[in-house]
């Protein structure tokens, strides 16, 4: 049976790219019928933190990863450590340096396929001994490595191919101890649009900021199943299912993926729109509160009929209270582009003194009958209906985007529509 783990230091929030590592991890084990399980590497004792690990299983779990059996601490293993590099010690496998144990690195070519990259060959002559066991008694990374994946049954280390460099390291230390050396495929890495390595520079690096920032779990997925690696067609929708079912190691690429937010912008979106409009409403009302928009008690039939209007014109979660703020906000930030090219203009205040005095007499204040009364007022006018509508948009929500006019106006509502256009035609426009 397949056996993989993802392996965290909590020493910091689930950065991107492990979050990748972790779901290539997942969707392999998944698509084997196999396990995926979780070892925390804690022996950091400055820097590993509670706070960590809370976000990075957080994090796990919002993506949609579960993991079988019980969490591994490293630290809850140290005599288990201790204990290995004594039986080097005995066998005159390894040496004391001071506090320090060190291995006796084996002078010989070592070997290995591994499943992205095929053949790789060092030679061990270059390799400097490898410290197992510190001076202060804690064990180095690909000694406890090691030990872990070998007592855990691990058949497959997935992991970045910046971990290339440690695989020699380590299989010779499965052969010293007599374990069965795994199957590896080191994936391509993720870098940023200029190329370098992916930092706080580009942007969001951790899972936690990204959904902060209003990104689907399922879209953040997605986007990270589809850095190196494809389902061998041209789809880029995908869903869990999907990626479980056609995930193979065999089609990660060798070559490093680059992170790209229009990409990721465009399938969130894709995802927004498909959702109901009932299900994004709970997914939104956090970051509506959080914009003060509504309180704990809210009219859950305007934002429905706000979220069925603007989800085919987000792309993120948090573009949504920007859109919405000019149905609840008393006073309007106006777009002076906007201003200047639609309400600074000659005769406009006409225009909207006329239209405000038709809204008033309207007792049906639904779209369509909007939309009749515009054109009707167009028509006497002898004017385009654009002549209407886009000071109108400007004065009743500042700006020159959003949905549809007299969706807006519908939803708004016919007092604080004429409110705004009294508000325009008395202090903006000519």
């Amino acid at each position: 049976m397949v056996r993989v783990r993802f392996a965290p230091s909590p020493t910091g929030f689930l950065h991107i790219g492990s979050a990748r590592s972790a779901l290539f991890n997942w969707l392999f084990a998944r698509h084997e019928n196999g396990k995926f399980l979780l070892r925390i590497e804690d022996t950091d004792r400055t820097r590993s933190k509670d706070e960590f690990l809370d976000e990075i299983l957080a994090s796990l779990k919002w993506l949609g990863m579960d993991w079988d059996e019980e969490l591994v601490y490293q630290s809850k293993r140290l005599d288990i450590y201790r204990a290995t590099a004594e039986k080097l010690l005995k066998e005159d496998k390894a040496y004391k340096e001071g506090e320090a144990v060190r291995f006796k690195m084996p002078k010989k070519k070592i070997k290995f396929n591994d499943i992205v990259h095929g053949d790789i060959e060092f030679d061990s002559e270059v390799l400097k001994d490898e410290v197992l066991i510190k001076s202060d008694g804690f064990p180095t990374y690909n000694f406890a490595c090691v030990i872990d994946d070998a007592q855990m049954k691990i058949t497959h280390v997935v992991r970045g191919d910046d971990h290339i460099s440690n695989t020699p390291k380590q299989i010779a230390l499965y052969e010293a101890l007599g374990y069965d050396v795994p199957k590896f495929a080191h994936i391509p890495l993720i870098m940023g649009p200029d190329g370098s390595r992916l930092s706080k520079r580009h942007g969001a690096t951790s899972i936690s900021e990204y959904k902060q920032q209003g990104y689907l779990a399922d879209a953040l997925a997605n986007f990270l199943a589809l850095m190196g690696w494809s389902p061998g067609d041209d789809r880029e929708i995908l869903s869990k299912d999907d990626l479980i079912k056609d995930f193979t190691l065999k089609r990660v690429v060798k070559t490093s993926a680059v992170l790209g937010i229009d990409k990721l912008n465009w399938l969130n979106s894709q995802y927004i729109m498909n959702k109901s409009s009932e299900e994004l409403l709970e997914l939104l009302v956090p970051f509506l509160k959080a914009d003060k928009l509504i309180g704990e008690d809210f009219d859950r039939e305007k934002i429905a009929d706000l979220v069925e209007l603007y989800k085919i014109r987000i792309r993120t979660l948090t573009e949504f209270p920007v859109h919405i703020k000019p149905f609840y906000a008393d006073d309007l930030d106006f777009d002076q582009k906007g201003v200047d090219k639609h309400l600074k203009k000659e005769g406009v205040k006409e225009i909207l003194l006329k239209w405000k005095e038709k809204l008033s007499g309207l007792s049906n204040f639904e779209k369509k009958a909007l939309e009749e009364n515009c054109r009707q007022l167009a028509e006497e006018l002898s004017i385009k209906p654009a002549k209407v509508i886009h000071p109108t948009r400007m004065a009743i929500s500042g700006s020159t985007k959003g949905a549809g006019l007299f969706e807006m106006m519908e939803v708004m509502g016919k007092d604080k529509v004429i409110t705004r256009l009294e508000y325009v035609i008395k202090n903006i426009a000519l």
